[in-house]
């Protein structure tokens, strides 16, 4: 009888042993079932995260070589636009060194007008006329009383003997333009003309009759003008400054023709697309 309990005792402990290992066994499984769930998920957020770089990172490669072309593109313009520039650089060098030929051309050729109007009319007095250079270009004045009575458009006698002699350099120089500009002084008009505004264009305009219809000067080159009493040399406070605002100025240029198509001429214009501002 003893027997039997010792037996049963026996088969009732081996239960219980196996149903504890059991039950640490089924621990230790899910415990490793967690554990390789939570490497499951880190190895899957460090996937993504990788994933996420080599998008990243193809992106950043595709704007490098973007970039990379661009600058080659930037690269070749700059070049051909130095190339041009340094064309432009040239062309405008040798524009300017014509222009200041011509320039110098231009300032003799108004030295010798000035010095031959001075040689015809060296029979004159100084208080009859004056030859001079101003502005760019040679100006022979003549006083009222070589060239006209008072309040009159007739020309003189020794007027017209000074007209003659200047006609004479005007023929013989054909490449220099006329203006012929009358001047008075500001005391208003009595008689014949309505004010000075008419005698100084009916002096300028009998200049330029004299100058054409007797002295054969082409009348293609010769503007006249009257500037009344708006352009005084003098005070017309006195006499001394009235009579020489009483004047007539026959103004005389070189033809300038050369060099104004110089002077208008334009660089050429740089390539379009050569933008040398580039956005990173």
């Amino acid at each position: 009888m003893k027997s039997i309990h010792f037996i049963a005792l026996i088969g009732i402990s081996m239960l219980l042993l196996t149903s504890c290992v059991s039950q640490k066994k089924y621990r230790s499984a899910l415990s490793r079932e967690q554990q390789l769930q939570a490497d499951v998920s880190r190895l899957n957020e460090e996937i993504n995260g990788l994933n996420s770089k080599v998008t990243t990172l193809q992106n950043e490669s595709a704007q490098m070589a973007k970039q990379w072309e661009d600058a080659k593109k930037n690269a070749a313009d700059l070049a051909g636009m130095a190339n041009m520039t340094q064309q432009q650089l040239e062309a405008e060098r040798k524009r300017l060194t014509e222009m200041r030929n011509l320039m110098d051309q231009q300032r003799q050729a108004l030295e010798n007008i000035r010095k031959k109007m001075t040689d015809a009319l060296v029979g004159f007095n100084s208080n009859e006329l004056s030859v001079y250079t101003k502005n760019g270009k040679v100006y022979v004045t003549l006083q009222e009383n070589l060239l006209f009575p008072s309040g009159s458009a007739a020309v003189n006698p020794k007027g017209k003997e000074a007209l003659g002699k200047l006609a004479q350099v005007l023929n013989a120089n054909t490449d220099i333009s006329v203006l012929i500009e009358g001047h008075t002084d500001s005391v208003p008009m009595r008689g014949r003309y309505e004010d000075n505004w008419a005698l100084s264009t009916a002096r300028s305009t009998a200049i330029v009759r004299l100058l054409t219809n007797t002295y054969q000067v082409d009348p293609t080159r010769i503007t006249a003008s009257g500037r009344s009493k708006y352009d005084p040399l003098d005070t017309n406070e006195t006499p001394e400054g009235r009579q020489r605002n009483r004047r007539t100025e026959i103004i005389l240029a070189p033809k300038l023709d050369e060099l104004m198509r110089l002077i208008e001429q334009q660089p050429a214009p740089e390539p379009a697309g050569t933008d040398t501002n580039t956005n990173a």
